[in-house]
């Protein structure tokens, strides 16, 4: 793409009042973005309402910055960067067939996905694995655990860049998956020249040594609330699948389990604790049809049937004697002491004691309001 091309493209994208569903028809009409920009007015107002027609014949604010900012961006690693058009090849296809496609993707990765196809070539082999930015300590563990086995297996992972699951499902992938294989994708709700949160700005660095960070929106937009539900259309569209890993009724993750079922996509859900907040989404989605799933095997083989199974790491023995009766009594929902004390019929000294032992050893965790939780090894 030249300057001139990139400059229409940004151009259109930065028209007042003309969205994305107004730009699809100009483009179908009238062709290029350069095209739409030489029509005459009449010809704008057969498929655009007047004040749009008005608009696309004047200079948006910021647009000549803009077009500067985003090309010298370009220019300083033409390896690593890529922006992709709607009638680019290497343009995602999936994504053409949602209600809302992004004029526009920034992208930003290893040149791994720039090659051989490009990203579009790689989508039929990927997973979303979504969850609650304040997931559990378990659930942290199975988003990092699953997108680590089924990156292994040959999934690229997609998630957001959140805190929370979406970080631990690219931390997984990132240490799953083959050093020639593209292992993880993170679709970002700002600019690709911001990191959001910055707790992930080490982590961005690794993705797009080894993945590709991806975003709709223009170089230099901050983190807006508004952002992040939007590029969750993007996650569900890019994907054969979405694992939601753990949720809230009101999670963002269910939004994206909703697009994806929409587009005929796969759905899955790991459940949880019937006393856990974060696993009420998921069991929604168990009711709504969702399929539940146990183990990272139960997702390749939806998504890739007939597929060699994983080989999983063997599980570590448990302690036995006192910790394994503790381990028992513990269960796999949150307890309290004082529970834990009527059911092991300790004294509070060597009830402590113990429980410390088994924290120390990474068996269970400490979660607010005094409670403790058993950690499932693996």
């Amino acid at each position: 793409m030249d300057r001139e091309e990139l400059g229409a493209w940004l151009r259109l994208e930065l028209t007042p009042g003309v969205g994305n569903t107004t730009a699809r028809r100009l483009l179908a009409a009238l062709g290029l973005p350069q095209h739409i920009f030489e029509a005459s007015r009449g010809a704008l107002e057969q498929v655009a309402s007047t004040a749009q027609a008005a608009a696309l014949q004047a200079i948006p604010p910021g647009w000549p910055e803009l077009l500067e900012t985003t090309w010298r961006w370009l220019e300083a690693d033409p390896r690593h960067r890529r922006v992709m058009t709607l009638g680019d090849a290497s343009y995602p296809q999936s994504l053409l067939h949602m209600e809302d496609p992004p004029l526009l993707l920034y992208g930003m990765g290893a040149q791994a996905a720039w090659t051989d196809g490009g990203l579009a070539s790689r989508m039929p082999h990927s997973l979303a694995v979504v969850g609650s930015r304040n997931p559990t300590p378990q659930g942290a563990v199975n988003a990092r655990q699953f997108s680590q086995a089924l990156a292994q297996a040959g999934l690229t992972i997609v998630s957001g860049l959140a805190l929370g699951v979406d970080g631990a499902a690219h931390e997984g992938a990132l240490d799953g998956a083959p050093q020639d294989q593209l292992a993880t994708i993170a679709v970002v709700g700002t600019g690709l020249d911001r990191v959001y949160p910055r707790q992930h700005r080490d982590l961005a660095h690794r993705i797009a040594l080894r993945g590709v960070l991806l975003s709709e929106y223009p170089l230099g937009t901050p983190p807006l609330s508004a952002n992040f539900p939007k590029r969750n259309r993007i996650i569900a569209g890019l994907t054969s699948g979405t694992l939601v890993v753990e949720a809230a009724l009101k999670s963002g993750s269910l939004i994206t389990a909703r697009l994806a079922s929409e587009q005929g996509k796969e759905v899955f859900a790991i459940p949880g604790s019937i006393h856990s907040t974060q696993a009420r989404g998921c069991h929604a989605l168990i009711r709504q049809g969702a399929k539940l799933v146990e183990s990272a095997q139960d997702v390749l083989e939806e998504l890739q049937p007939g597929a060699t199974p994983l080989a999983l790491s063997p599980a570590t023995p448990e302690p036995v004697d006192s910790e394994d009766s503790l381990l028992q009594a513990l269960g796999h929902s949150p307890v309290g002491l004082d529970a834990l004390l009527a059911r092991t019929g300790l004294d509070t000294p060597t009830l402590q004691a113990r429980l410390m032992e088994l924290e120390i050893e990474g068996q269970l965790t400490r979660l607010p309001g005094g409670l403790f939780q058993r950690m499932a090894r693996g």
